[in-house]
This record gives structure tokens, sequence and C-alpha cells, in this order.
């Protein structure tokens, strides 16, 4: 309080008050003000005591709607092809010499125990390495987060399918119950964290709670240490201990789409199934049909009347007119009103719009942009997914491997560098193949880009290429091809038969 407010509270303290009140509401922001258009509706709860209550309704909403409802089941789909696609998450391994070069032979030993396992990588044996990803992937956005133990070496009854004993039993997020909570073990939604809130552990059921086994009053769980663990969530808070649904915050529009597209469905068919309707008069005007009146005068049966094309209908009685039912089923506006909610749905589901609608419509630059932008968003899922997940799996690996005794490497190889590799996903189609070819052949031509970055920007794998390249030129050399692709006849002169490529560089 200034002196002139002090002065003005002790003449009259209902004035001064009012002063300071006024005073406070300029101050104030304007959208901090609970008003009747604006109720300001706040959060101030911990990210896991906002999800402690609410968790389990979000997730068992967002599977019945990927049960029910098409347009969830495309958008999950499409995040499935293009976070983690058809081949799944690719991974090259990269160690390197002491010299710092690429090991091409140790690579490809790496490669071929990595194909190997990929066949067969979970406890079931029923999935391949990308369709478990596929599915992991699924689970985490729609779940808003997935589970794997790591089984390594000898496992009492239990037989490792592959070479490297290394597998993977994929688990539900139920299996990790929210309900376990000990403030004194440190043990917070099912998960054990010491002071620091790393993860010691995670106190997994030992049945599902939703089988038909897995109900129980007491909650009986064993505890799997976090280095045996893979935790894939979808947080968007510091600190958040467990995941949410990536449809979080479009639940409600979902749901109300759906039900409003139902109520219309079902008005159209109402509307399709009323053909006329005959106005019989006044009260007064009204005889009941000879032909359909029993002895007592009542009606016996319903009047009908057949319908075919150029009919002409002459059987109306005394005062009958005969109306036709409009049927304005469905809407006009259904196709407006239904797109506008589903671009409020692509931007909360970093899904781009056309994709989601399955309607690519409008000019080529707005194609493209749309593209562009919603591949920023598969990109940042992708991202999120190999380091969660892909990086995670490689590794515990290749640690197996080199365990066990499966993979021996040579003794010129950096043992520090055993575990690089890189990791790629699905690329983003190309909309003018000839425009971003020329750019690309241009950029390394220029020295600002190399060949594998191009190859890898195609969703090829560079040695692969290469070698397949490699055989393919040797093949249409030995048998006197000469393709546009094979730029050696251009600066060697002609490649006679069987020839072979180093005595051609010496002659030349």
């Amino acid at each position: 309080m200034n002196f002139l407010d002090r002065c003005i509270a002790a003449v009259s303290p209902g004035a001064g008050l009012r002063r300071l009140a006024a005073r406070s509401g300029i101050q104030a922001f304007e959208a901090a003000e609970v008003t009747r258009t604006h109720k300001a509706k706040r959060q101030t709860r911990s990210a896991d005591n906002s999800l402690q209550r609410d968790a389990e309704s979000l997730r068992g909403q967002a599977r019945k709607l990927d049960e029910d409802h098409d347009l969830v089941t495309g958008i999950f789909d499409r995040l499935e092809e293009r976070v983690v696609g058809g081949a799944g998450i690719a991974v090259e391994p990269l160690p390197l010499d002491h010299a710092g070069n690429i090991h091409l032979e140790f690579a490809a030993q790496i490669k071929d125990l990595w194909a190997e396992w990929s066949l067969r990588p979970e406890t079931s044996g029923e999935l391949t390495r990308a369709q478990m990803e596929r599915l992991v992937c699924r689970t985490w956005l729609r779940d808003g987060e997935a589970l794997a133990q790591q089984l390594f070496g000898k496992v009492a009854n239990f037989k490792h399918l592959h070479k490297v004993p290394f597998t993977l039993e994929l688990l539900e997020p139920d299996y990790l119950p929210w309900s376990y909570n000990d403030e004194s073990k440190g043990i917070c939604q099912g998960i054990t964290r010491d002071a620091w809130r790393r993860v010691v552990g995670y106190n997994l059921l030992k049945r599902h709670p939703g089988s038909a086994l897995g109900f129980s009053m007491s909650v009986d769980t064993k505890f799997v240490p976090a280095d045996r663990m893979l935790h894939i969530a979808y947080r968007k808070r510091i600190g958040q201990n467990r995941g949410q649904p990536l449809l979080h915050a479009v639940l409600t529009r979902l749901a109300d789409i759906k039900d409003y597209e139902e109520s219309e469905r079902v008005a159209a068919r109402i509307s399709a199934a009323l053909a006329m309707f005959i106005k019989k008069g006044s009260t007064d005007d009204y005889v009941v049909a000879p032909t359909t009146a029993g002895k007592d005068g009542q009606a016996t049966g319903a009047r009908s009347i057949p319908i075919a094309p150029g009919m002409v209908f002459d059987g109306l009685l005394p005062g009958e007119d005969v109306g036709m039912i409009e049927s304005n089923r469905p809407s006009q506006f259904v196709e407006s009103f239904r797109n506008g909610q589903l671009r409020a749905v692509a931007a909360g589901t970093r899904i781009g719009y056309s994709t989601a609608t399955r309607s690519y419509t409008g000019t080529y630059s707005a194609q493209r942009q749309e593209l562009v932008e919603s591949q920023l968003g598969y990109d940042l899922l992708q991202h999120e997914f190999i380091d969660y997940w892909s990086r995670k799996v490689y590794r515990a690996f290749i640690e197996m491997a080199l365990v066990s005794g499966v993979l021996v490497p040579p003794g010129d190889v950096n043992m520090d560098s055993v575990y690089g590799a890189v990791y790629q996903g699905p690329v983003m189609p190309w909309i003018n193949p000839v425009h971003e070819a020329t750019a690309w052949d241009a950029l390394v031509q220029g020295g600002f880009a190399d060949e594998a970055e191009v190859i890898r920007a195609r969703g090829r794998n560079p040695q692969e290429l290469k070698r397949s390249r490699q055989a393919e030129i040797e093949s249409n050399r030995a048998k006197g091809l000469v393709f546009s692709s094979d730029a050696y006849h251009k600066f060697y002169g002609k490649v006679t038969v069987n020839a072979d490529l180093s005595s051609e560089k010496e002659k030349a």
C-alpha cells in the first residue's frame, strides 16, 4: 500500500479495499481470471497424480476405439507404416578398426547373426522382428507404453530359438499395476525408483489382470531388475513415471464423431425406407374402405399400393391425396462438419489430415507442404522409438553375442566401436522423383552429401546396394552388356566380352 492507500483505508476501510481490488484486477493476467465465458481450468497436480486416476480409463477408451472405429484403426495403421514400416527399423552395423575405417568383414558377421535372430526374436517364436516392432509401436502409441522382459543366457524351462541366447518376452502395460504404490519402498505405479528417480526395477503382475485367471484381491507381483526390462513410454511432462495414450487429447472428439456418423447412417436408413403417405382429409371424410372392412366395420388388413416404373394409380378414395416423404438424409453438412473435426484430430495426433482421412485433394504445393510437415512428426516418433526400443535391443543383442562367444571379433577391431550402428526407419517418399534425384546428384557432386546419405534417403542399406550393383555390373560385362548406369565405358572405351576390370584399367 502506498501513502494514499493508507490514508483512504484509515478514513474508509471499504473504499480502501475496493481500491486495492481494482488495482489487483488491472495488474492480473486476463487469462487467469475466471469469468462467465472463461472457465480458466487449471492443472496443478503432478504428472504421476494426474495419471493415477485417469490413465486406465484413457487406455481402455483408446483400445475400444481401435477395435470399433475405422478412423482410429486407420490412424494407428498409418503410424505403424510411417514410424516402423513393413521391414522394421533397419540396423546397419558400423564397427571400426584401429585406423578408424569401417571393418566390413566384422560388420557382415554381425549382420548375418542379426538377420538370423530377427526371424524369431520373441519368446513365442510367432513374430519376426518387423512384426514385433510394429506391434510394440502400436501398443506404445495406443496404450501409452509397452513392456518387454529380456531373457539372457540359460533360462529355466525355456529354449532360445537362435544362436545368440537372447530373447524378448513382450508384455502389455496391464502387467505393470497402476495401483501398486509404496512410498517407503520407492514404488510408484509399479515402478521402483531410487532417491534420484533412477529406475531400479519393475513390479510385474504374474497374470494379466484382464484374463480369466488374472483377477485377484491381492497384488501378486514379481520384481524384475531394470537392466532386464524394456519400457517404452509416451510421456508429456518432466518426471512422468508412466506413459499416456497418443489419443488422450482427442478421445472425446473421436467418440463424438463415431456417434454422430452412426446417427446419420441410421437416419439415412430410416429415410430411405419411407416412400409415401396418404392424406385422408378431415376426420368427417374418412370412411373405411369396403375391401378392408370386416363385418363389424373395422379394418381387417393393411392397405398397400404396388409401385412400378411408369405406373398410374387410380385407387384413391374421396378426400385422399398421396404425399411423398422428403429424404433429407444424409445431411449435406455431414462431410464438411466431419472434415473440420478430423482436422482437429490430426492436429492432436502427429498425423497429417490427408493421411487420416485418405483424402488427397488440393494443389500439389499444399500436398507437399502437408507431407513435409507431417513427416517431422513421424520422424520425432521414429527417433523416440529407436531411442527407447531399437537401440537398446540391438546393444543387448551385441553384448550377449559377445559374452556367449557366438560373435568373435577379429584382432584389428576397435572394441569401443562394436556397438556402433546406423538406425533407419521409413523415409519420406519422393513426391517429384526427377527433381529430388537431380537435387541429390548436385549435392553429391558439390561435396555437400555422400552416396551413403542418398542411399539411406531411399530406404536402402549402402553396403547391400553396393554389393548388389557390383554383382550386377560384373554380370553385365561378362555378357557384353553395357548400360548407361555403368560409366566405365565412357572413360576407358568399349567393354569387351569377359573383360576383367583390373586388366582394362591397366591397358587404359
